[in-house]
């Protein structure tokens, strides 16, 4: 199958299992089970996945650059120009939908970008090294501008936030790249055999993918919140999610890494957004990250549509 239709399969498919599931009534005493199991799977994969990327990538290759110190620049500073317009404006006007936009700019970029990067024939080790780079950010300016905005509601300190989001991303971002650096020396002959398969990273996040997406599908046809609020916040998310893409190709391309700026400013951990919003903020923000999710594998099937495209 073709790199450019495994992503639009993964979302529809998605959407057509969870609606074809939640119709077949004589299931419905399997829906706690079922949901405890995604909530193991869905790691796993992203794990796996993880692992089996980072497989590829060498120590050597995770140096930061110049570049990322520019979209780190614009993460921070753009959650915390709109934090501080909340702080300013207590009562202001579409404040959930505000924090949404706040909460997708500040997401670190995704797990997966990685394993994207190299489909769309980008560099995956830059990726990493954002990745890294954006998730410590962000576990550091979270709680700082976040404390502010909800002062009298908070229910954690700076610290103990801080190591909340630490021990949310270390699991799937450290020790994967820490286990592939130790098969490599450690086990060559392993090592080589996972190289081997060229789009094993690839179809592991296709599944993820599909998952993903029957989980946001339940959480948009779950809330409470009306039609109007949701959709300022889905479009909250398309315009954040647009820029984000575009800023980022436009400063790696400066540097000759158009493909990984896009990819590491653009595509994001939504699961991470979706965590911070239930967390930290108001719980309907959390919707962002599920229509975000959307968003960037939209833009990412139409990437890999146009490299298949030039490739023939």
């Amino acid at each position: 199958m073709r790199a450019s239709l495994t992503l639009p399969i993964a979302i529809i498919t998605g959407i057509i299992s969870y609606f074809a599931y939640v119709s077949i009534h004589a299931l419905d005493y399997t829906h706690q089970a079922v949901s405890q199991i995604i909530a193991y799977l869905q790691p796993a994969l992203l794990f796996v996945m993880l692992f089996v990327s980072f497989c590829k990538v060498s120590p050597k290759e995770l140096r930061p650059k110049r570049w990322m110190l520019k979209m780190l620049g614009f993460q921070i500073i753009s959650f915390s120009l709109l934090g501080t317009l909340i702080i300013c404006i207590q009562d202001i006007a579409g404040k959930a939908v505000i924090e949404s936009l706040m909460i997708c700019l500040i997401c670190p970029t995704a797990t997966a970008a990685s394993v994207v990067t190299t489909k769309l024939k980008g560099n995956p080790s830059t990726v990493v090294s954002y990745t890294c780079l954006i998730n410590l950010a962000a576990a550091i300016a979270i709680p700082s501008v976040v404390s502010f905005i909800h002062e009298k509601n908070m229910e954690y300190d700076f610290i103990t936030s801080f190591t909340l989001i630490i021990g949310k991303v270390f699991p799937l971002l450290i020790l994967p790249l820490l286990l592939a650096w130790l098969v490599k020396y450690m086990f060559p002959n392993i090592h080589r055999r996972i190289v081997s398969y060229k789009d094993l990273a690839f179809n592991l996040w296709a599944v993820a993918l599909t998952l993903a997406i029957a989980i946001t599908m339940k959480a948009i046809t779950h809330t409470d919140k009306s039609f109007i609020e949701l959709t300022c916040i889905a479009l909250a998310s398309l315009l954040s999610c647009c820029i984000q893409f575009y800023i980022g190709r436009r400063i790696g391309k400066q540097h000759n890494e158009p493909i990984a700026g896009a990819q590491s400013l653009g595509q994001k951990n939504t699961i991470f957004a979706i965590w911070v919003g239930y967390t930290f903020l108001d719980p309907v923000t959390a919707m962002a990250g599920g229509f975000y999710s959307v968003w960037h594998n939209v833009i990412n099937s139409w990437q890999l549509y146009k490299t298949g495209k030039n490739n023939y």
